[in-house]
């Protein structure tokens, strides 16, 4: 009763007070966030290890296997899921809500430490994060095209989607996934490398010496001054196939002699489908404070 009695006493203060209350409500209600989801920092812990060299089968019994049996006695947790893959494995343990992500995080590189020993020598640090909400895409976007291959779509995303999105507000960042980036592809021929007394090391060499664009100096006079480079890097296969390998006596060994060249895609790592066709994907992330509505 003392709040009423005292607006009723002083109308002035009450008034007063009220538009106080409209004013801050009006303020914070103009810097209220909007969001899909709660800004909370869930409590999933990644560890990632790498083991150069080795296939999917050996990276799980060798790592993946002995991490989860450790992990696994860890209290509270949700789920427990990997992934094993040429040369990393990928272990996602999700806790309960009421499991502090600090406290989890900790825990798991205990169990960590605890098996180090029981990998193979050459495994790389397993490298344990928290993951954050923030850090993962909350859009994708999808090229196919029944006229372009993957490589064409690769590089239109890259040169010109991506650069796009990036340069919106509120987005961090933007990857590409399931692209295909061009390479001169050589193909070996045994048979001609073993009729000329050449091995792949050859070639190899060849490649690396010749396939070069180094600076050349600078040419100066009194009123200019320009820059001079050797053009040595090759394009085309066709460049590629006159690149001369080796010389024996008057007549030269050229790479089209001794391999089949061709402009092809990377070594295929990844792969993104959409409604079963594969494609280029674009996942976005957004910035810590952007508005995702």
């Amino acid at each position: 009763m003392k709040l009423s009695d005292t607006a009723i006493r002083r109308p002035v203060l009450a008034s007063m007070l009220s538009a106080a209350l409209v004013l801050f409500g009006f303020i914070g209600y103009t810097r209220l966030s909007v969001r899909e989801l709660p800004d909370i920092d869930p409590p999933v812990i990644s560890v990632t290890t790498v083991l150069p060299g080795a296939n999917a089968q050996v990276v799980e019994t060798a790592v993946t296997d002995v991490l989860e049996e450790e992990l696994s006695t860890i209290q509270g947790i949700r789920t427990l899921s990997s992934t094993s893959s040429e040369q990393t494995s990928n272990i996602t343990l999700e806790f309960t809500l009421d499991r502090p992500v600090d406290v989890a995080a900790q825990d798991v590189r205990d169990k960590v430490s605890r098996v180090r020993g029981r990998l193979p020598v050459d495994v790389l640090e397993p490298v344990i994060a928290k993951q954050s909400a923030d850090a993962q895409p909350f859009f994708w976007l999808a090229l196919s095209s029944d006229n372009y291959d993957l490589m064409q779509l690769s590089d239109i995303a890259d040169r010109l989607v991506k650069a796009r999105l990036q340069s919106l507000p509120g987005v961090g960042s933007a990857a590409i996934f399931g692209e295909r980036r061009y390479s001169m592809r050589v193909w070996v021929e045994p048979e001609a490398l073993s009729a000329r007394g050449l091995t792949v090391q050859d070639v190899e060499g060849a490649i690396f010496s010749r396939n070069v664009e180094i600076p050349a100096g600078r040419i100066e006079s009194t009123r200019r001054e320009f820059s001079v480079r050797s053009l040595g890097e090759l394009k085309t296969p066709q460049e590629f196939g006159e690149m001369v390998v080796a010389s024996q006596g008057t007549q030269l060994v050229k790479l089209k002699d001794v391999a089949r060249v061709e402009l092809g895609p990377e070594d295929d790592r990844s792969i993104f489908r959409w409604k079963g066709t594969p494609s280029v994907a674009i996942g976005v992330v957004r910035q810590s404070k952007a508005n995702l509505i």
